[in-house]
């Protein structure tokens, strides 16, 4: 089957499955009706759902059949992300008033209300990893994998790092540093989750945790020069915006950074080829998520 197609009918049939989960599991959960509407904005605005829609190539890849507790569980994710693009788009951060192509959720609430749902989807993403019958071991691997890849030593490190460093110019070295936490770890999440829930050996994990890092760091560099080639329209969010942040395009110059970008989905295939000729597992789908980037120079 041509790869397009394959993910095309993955996404089909997996993504409706996950806007289930998220639309009807969070109206259950919340117990403050705005907070729940605030919460439910953002969430239900249209994303990709990619993190989780990778978490489940991973567990169809490894040949488990996911479950409910699986779902619950994978889609806790997108809460999590959710509540880090309610918060970067607060004025305290980059003071963003579109995502998605649809107002941001502190312009329609208030940067109060705002926060708390952000505050709301984080916190409720880890009662999903543990409201559910996964076994305690399963359990308590995604809740630290989850903790320190969303946290001060993964995900918010690399906000961190990116705000305290907006006027300053970064090496190659550091702007990937500052990436592989704001981007890439959540993405190496995913992949990892979807190895602890289909219960692979360590070794399926690691080769998992390396196509996600480098997925995560193709993602960004994608999205940089997004940025300089796109527009709010085609987008659904504001463009031209980071002229003084460390992006790769700032600091490769476009053409250097479609190279970059070359490079980076070539290693990852590679990993794909090894955990193939390791485990003897198709690797079909997740090599077909590589078709999001779309090198048009």
């Amino acid at each position: 089957m041509n790869q397009s197609v394959l993910l095309t009918d993955f996404i089909d049939e997996y993504k409706p499955k996950i806007e289930q989960q998220l639309a009807s599991q969070v109206k259950k959960d919340v117990s403050n009706d705005q907070l729940a509407e605030s919460m439910s904005y953002s969430l239900m605005a249209g994303g990709k759902r990619l993190r989780p829609l990778m978490s489940i190539a991973t567990l169809k890849t490894l040949n488990h059949d996911m479950t409910e507790d699986d779902l619950k569980a994978i889609s806790a994710l997108e809460l999590l992300h959710t509540y880090s693009l309610i918060h970067d788009d607060l004025p305290a951060m980059d003071n963003d008033d579109l995502r998605r192509g649809k107002k941001t959720n502190h312009v329609i609430y208030g940067a109060g209300l705002a926060t708390l749902a952000g505050d709301g989807l984080l916190t409720l993403s880890f009662q999903w990893l543990t409201d559910n019958h996964l076994d305690d071991h399963k359990k308590a691997q995604l809740t630290y994998y989850l903790s320190k890849l969303a946290g001060p030593s993964g995900m918010v490190a690399g906000q961190s790092m990116d705000i305290l460093n907006e006027n300053k110019q970064l090496s190659l070295d550091e702007i990937k540093k500052l990436h592989e936490g704001k981007t890439g770890a959540l993405i190496r999440y995913a992949m990892i989750s979807g190895g602890i829930l289909a219960d692979a050996d360590q070794g399926v994990i690691d080769k998992l945790n390396q196509f996600g890092a480098d997925y995560g760091l193709a993602f960004q560099i994608y999205d940089d020069i997004l940025d300089v080639t796109s527009s709010s329209e085609e987008l659904g969010k504001p463009v031209h915006q980071d002229d003084v942040k460390n992006t790769y395009t700032n600091h490769l110059g476009l053409d250097k950074a479609y190279s970059y970008l070359e490079e980076t989905i070539n290693h990852s295939r590679q990993i794909l080829d090894e955990l193939k000729e390791e485990n003897d597992v198709d690797i079909e789908l997740l090599s077909s998520f590589l078709d999001y980037f779309k090198i048009e120079k």
